[in-house]
């Protein structure tokens, strides 16, 4: 009889949840990994782990206008036709961003901060969720301690975890360092996809390349584990 214990796949997730790109990118994983489970189904669910990187990160606290921030970054209050592309992305995985919705371009230190006091993937995989909806479909403003209680609350975190983590500086000192350390080891955009742990083989995946890449990684992981 095999002793053979299934080794577990490990997937890091760098992304920012004002990244449009990353929520196409989760919807991907979320169907590059039904499928690997529809092939695996003897093998645990892969352990996801959220890291944070901000795509703004000397943005003020209390957020900006989104128009603003448009017009500061390209030039147009509604951002023109860049987002085209990605609103075209995003109906390919069932996703209708509502981009002309979102008011205040906001800091994501405390919605990373959020993230990293979710007790396990699970939990910060439906964190995360919650924050994509709330921003990129609802227009909500991730700025808002309120609003982010609210989100919380919906993905299961407890509220007294939550209330001290929007409280403390230093979960956003935490954030902000963890992101710096991304940024040491090169990561200059998101998402990013890290398969693997430090014992094994890594592969890595960089943008929203779709469900097809992000599966052909897991399988070129699990072979070589």
């Amino acid at each position: 009889m095999s002793s053979h214990v299934p080794v577990v796949l490990q997937i890091d997730i760098v992304s920012d949840v004002v990244c449009p790109w990353c929520y196409i990118g989760k919807r991907q994983l979320d169907e590059a990994i039904a499928r690997w489970q529809q092939e695996n189904p003897r093998s645990p669910a892969p352990l996801l782990r959220w890291r944070p990187f901000q795509l703004n990160p000397d943005m003020p606290a209390e957020g900006m206008p989104r128009s603003a921030y448009l017009m500061q970054k390209f030039g147009s209050p509604d951002g023109g036709n860049r987002y085209d592309r990605v609103r075209a992305a995003a109906r390919e995985v069932g996703l209708e961003l509502r981009l002309d919705a979102i008011r205040i371009q906001p800091s994501t230190l405390k919605p990373h901060g959020l993230m990293e006091i979710a007790e396990d993937g699970s939990t910060q995989t439906a964190l995360a969720e919650q924050l994509f909806k709330a921003y990129f479909i609802d227009g909500r403003d991730l700025s808002d301690d309120e609003t982010l209680r609210r989100i919380a609350a919906k993905a299961g975190l407890d509220k007294g975890l939550v209330d001290a983590a929007l409280a403390a500086e230093s979960v956003s000192r935490l954030v902000a360092a963890a992101d710096a350390e991304l940024r040491e080891y090169g990561v200059t955009g998101v998402p990013l996809f890290i398969l693997g742990s430090d014992r094994a083989e890594r592969v890595v995946v960089s943008g929203a390349q779709g469900a097809g890449a992000l599966l052909q990684a897991m399988q070129q992981v699990q072979a070589a584990s």
